[in-house]
């Protein structure tokens, strides 16, 4: 049994809802089991769409996307590879068995630069197809060093490509309020929902990508040589839904970030480089909720806070169980 199910979007300035199972994985309900949705095998193939706008030529597309493709293949410890397999005159869409990449004029979608699509084994997760449009009534540019008012294919494409492989979006990221919206000022991870204004670059992976992509196709060599952090967090006793916790490693810089995703406030972060970590819990009041999970119950009236202690995680294996207690603002 198959559907097709829209995943995430990456908007100029507003972010559509995405379905999480951990801290940045995509994942559909099984009963009451949520199984991530990843491909089972290696290379993905697929076609770009044979269409140039003003600023980027298909050609010029595929290679952006060849670009941050390799990004991601690049991550250590994981399995994952692409193949281009030619173009074609088909659009993004779903259900035709295609994995196609390509530009749409999409005036109905005036807050979206680009979204991604699925169609997924609803039993085992598996991702049999996806799609990507990147939405043409935008500007755009292919230059290697981006381009005042237009915003970067390169850029846009690894946040999209991202999702193609199963992640979410993070959290990891400061905004302020602007016009229409918010206006990023930095983020942590590419997977951060709301782009960089036009001409910004943001093609490199953090950390927090990269423990995603772990997450879901680390290999043995990957979970031996990392840990975790376990934990809850709490407000006057009771658990916590919808809490954005960080773990920091001060002697690499690296953060990364989870979510308490059930009513007790429950947390797991992975992928951390063994060592001490500062974690701290935070509402996710920097961004559209929605664009993280359903807002239903999410709670973002409280104090930011850090545990007390640095908490040690071990090569391999988990850290003993924390609570981060907040207090209401």
């Amino acid at each position: 049994m198959s559907r097709v199910w829209k995943a995430a979007v990456l908007a100029a300035i507003l972010a559509m809802p995405a379905a999480l199972e951990a801290y940045l994985k995509l994942g559909i309900m099984a009963g009451s089991t949520l199984i991530s949705l990843h491909w089972s095998g290696f290379p993905v193939r697929y076609f770009v769409t044979n269409r140039d706008i003003d600023g980027v030529s298909a050609p010029q597309l595929q290679q952006a996307v060849s670009h941050a493709l390799a990004s991601w293949a690049a991550v250590s410890d994981v399995n994952v590879s692409s193949q281009f397999v030619g173009f074609t005159q088909t659009a993004p869409l779903s259900g035709d068995g295609m994995t196609v990449i390509g530009f749409q004029d999409r005036p109905d979608q005036d807050r979206v630069l680009g979204s991604t699509s699925f169609t997924v084994d609803a039993v085992s997760g598996e991702l049999i197809e996806a799609d990507i449009f990147l939405n043409s009534i935008f500007p755009w540019s292919a230059s290697d060093s981006g381009e005042a008012g237009r915003q970067d294919v390169e850029s846009i494409a690894l946040h999209e490509l991202g999702h193609l492989l199963g992640l979410g979006h993070s959290a990891l990221g400061e905004t302020e309020l602007a016009a229409g919206g918010r206006r990023v000022i930095a983020t942590g991870a590419v997977m951060f929902p709301i782009a960089f204004s036009a001409g910004g670059l943001n093609r490199t992976l953090h950390a927090d990508d990269v423990a995603g992509l772990s997450d879901i196709y680390g290999n043995d060599h990957h979970r031996a040589s990392t840990g975790s952090i376990t934990g809850r967090v709490t407000k006057n006793g009771a658990g916590v839904l919808g809490a954005h916790v960080v773990a920091f490693n001060p002697s690499t810089g690296k953060l990364i970030g989870g979510f308490t995703l059930a009513a007790d406030g429950s947390f797991t972060i992975a992928g951390l480089d063994p060592g001490l970590h500062i974690v701290r819990a935070e509402p996710l009041d920097d961004a559209d909720v929605s664009s993280f999970m359903d807002p239903g119950g999410v709670d973002i009236d409280f104090i930011p806070a850090i545990y007390g202690r640095l908490v040690a995680v071990p090569r391999g294996g988990t850290a003993p169980s924390i609570e981060v207690k907040v207090t209401s603002k």
